[in-house]
């Protein structure tokens, strides 16, 4: 049985393959593309990328940065159905927490209420976001997120731009 070459999935039956490698679906595809192509790009291209967007203005409120990746945590229940997710921004510190103290409200009024997993994950989604409000990236550079965010950036814009080429 083939496995996809993006999110790993099984695919037992159709699927879509580019090249040498399967895909489970479009989308899966279109981000195996763009993986493939964030692997064939320089270190230093992508640094100095990333020290551009981390030096640069925040693309959510326009403000000064520095700018990094930001994770904000969630979860929702109603009695048997849970749902929690992590979401990445790229922000300022300022729109990260505002995002951060969002969900944490969304999670304590609204993760208790299912059962078992809105009980079980509530608490860890709560403790997250406070972690992650209490404890900034490093001010000065760029954090591996944020380096991994400009790779996937540039590949999707090289990408872009060789099929605008076409």
């Amino acid at each position: 049985m083939a496995s996809c070459s993006a999110c790993g999935a099984a695919i037992i039956f159709g699927g879509k393959t580019v090249g040498d490698q399967r895909f489970c679906n479009d989308e899966c595809a279109q981000n195996g593309l763009i993986l493939a192509r964030a692997r064939q790009l320089s270190d230093a291209d992508v640094r100095v990328f990333a020290s551009q967007i981390h030096s640069g203005q925040c693309p959510k409120c326009s403000g000064a940065g520095p700018i990094d990746v930001r994770t904000s945590h969630q979860v929702w229940s109603a009695l048997l159905f849970t749902r929690w997710k992590s979401t990445q921004q790229i922000a300022c510190r300022r729109c990260g927490i505002k995002s951060q103290a969002g969900d944490l409200a969304i999670s304590v009024v609204a993760g208790w209420w299912g059962f078992p997993w809105g009980l079980l994950m509530t608490p860890i989604q709560v403790g997250r976001n406070i972690f992650d409000m209490a404890l900034a990236p490093n001010p000065t550079q760029p954090s591996p997120k944020l380096l991994q965010q400009a790779r996937l950036i540039l590949a999707q814009r090289s990408l872009f731009a060789e099929g605008a080429d076409a």
